[in-house]
């Protein structure tokens, strides 16, 4: 498969946030079911210039060969670098710290399948119930599959 035009577009949405443009993007995982379900439309803004993310928003930052967008659970700062822990909200672990050169914004919008828009004060600064979580995942998937 031609990652060409993947590649292309995700330079394209770095670009757009870097210059101050909202991206808008499809949620494709269950990473952050129930916050976040798959098909939602994702609404990501750039950090202000000096203002760091704080614990509980939900964030996106870059990996390849995209974005991962998760709640941020910590900030660890040493004195000379600062890295940003975050977790899905119905992942087991944690992610691998990231550095703020990979933050690429916060979510301030998401809208459901259904066209429910939900902003960030029915999503962030929440401190999800991980394993309740995975257990609703579980329930859901399983009614996919039988279809109910």
């Amino acid at each position: 498969m031609n990652r060409l035009p993947h590649l292309v577009l995700k330079e394209i949405g770095f670009t757009l946030l870097a210059e101050g443009k909202t991206l808008k993007v499809k949620a494709e995982g269950f990473s952050m079911f129930p916050s976040v379900r798959p098909g939602s439309v994702i609404y990501i803004e750039p950090f202000e210039e000096g203002r760091e993310p704080v614990t509980g928003e939900v964030i996106a930052w870059k990996k390849d060969p995209g974005f991962v967008v998760h709640r941020l659970v910590r900030i660890i700062n040493d004195g000379s670098s600062t890295l940003f822990v975050t977790r899905g909200d119905s992942c087991p672990g944690e992610d691998d710290p990231v550095t703020a050169a990979q933050l690429a914004g916060r979510v301030i919008r998401v809208e459901t399948p259904g066209g429910k828009i939900l902003l960030p004060d029915s999503f962030s600064g929440k401190k999800p119930y991980y394993r309740l979580n995975r257990i609703l995942l579980r329930i859901n998937s399983y009614m996919r599959r039988v279809g109910l």
